[in-house]
């Protein structure tokens, strides 16, 4: 797999608003080439301020609305509305802001839906979801995303695939229900590292002091059980984006910029 780049920036609002506009010119150049494109969101601080930083942005109107995909790398199984679901912030942040068509917003099932309590269920039913809108362009059972973003955890956690938990060990399925995650609510339902490799660009936010030594494990050659961050590459390019508290512990060697 590709080796990770680094953008280190400012402060975390410098990085919310430089991630937004990068975001923006991936869809832009996306839709320009297949008329579409394919986002995966997450949640957290970091990832609800870039959808955030991205609605203020003056080049928000570049992108095709209604001709974007959006899926979820995780969601808490919390009822449908709820404060704490990351669809919730994501459409008070952005999505309820800008003309998207309802068919192309995939939020994973809430826990008052057809599944009720049974989040494997519910995550089997996420899966075939994606294999559905997976083309044979794709050579799998996900579509391939144009950029996955994470939000890493200060345990080293992306999407809701924690340290040792079965979820980070899962080698087959694309979609997992997960018990008894560490961090509330412990019911959830998240992508796996094979759904999340399938994606053309993986993006991972981190920023704050209390991310530095969760980037400094994953970005020094840690296995992907121990830490989760390390194990989420994209098949064309892996981008970590942090701000200066966040990479505080990096060493300088780490640091060469990115390219656009």
């Amino acid at each position: 797999m590709n080796t990770p780049q680094l953008v280190v920036h400012r402060d975390k609002e410098l990085m919310a608003q430089a991630a937004a506009a990068r975001l923006i010119t991936k869809i832009v150049d996306a839709q320009a080439s297949r008329g579409h494109a394919s986002i995966v969101l997450t949640g957290g601080r970091n990832g609800n301020g870039l959808l955030a930083a991205l609605a203020s942005a003056p080049a928000r109107d570049a992108v095709d609305w209604a001709h974007l995909d959006l899926w979820w790398g995780d969601e808490r199984y919390l009822p449908e509305g709820d404060a704490d679901r990351n669809d919730t912030q994501a459409r008070a942040a952005l999505l309820d802001a800008v003309p998207l068509d309802p068919a192309r917003v995939h939020p994973m099932p809430a826990s008052d839906g057809p599944y009720g309590a049974d989040v494997d269920a519910a995550a089997e039913a996420y899966a075939a979801e994606l294999a559905k809108a997976a083309g044979p362009e794709n050579h799998g059972p996900v579509p391939a995303f144009d950029v996955l973003m994470l939000g890493v955890g200060p345990d080293t956690h992306v999407a809701s695939l924690f340290p040792e938990l079965p979820a980070v060990r899962e080698t087959e399925r694309t979609v997992v229900g997960v018990h008894g995650a560490p961090k509330p609510p412990p019911t959830r339902i998240s992508l796996t590292l094979p759904a999340i490799r399938s994606a053309r660009e993986v993006w991972l936010l981190a920023a704050g002091e209390d991310k530095a030594q969760a980037a400094a494990i994953a970005l020094s050659g840690a296995g992907e059980i121990q830490a989760p961050a390390a194990g989420a590459r994209g098949r064309s390019r892996t981008l970590w984006l942090l701000d200066a508290a966040a990479a505080s512990q990096l060493p300088r060697s780490l640091y060469p910029p990115a390219s656009a």
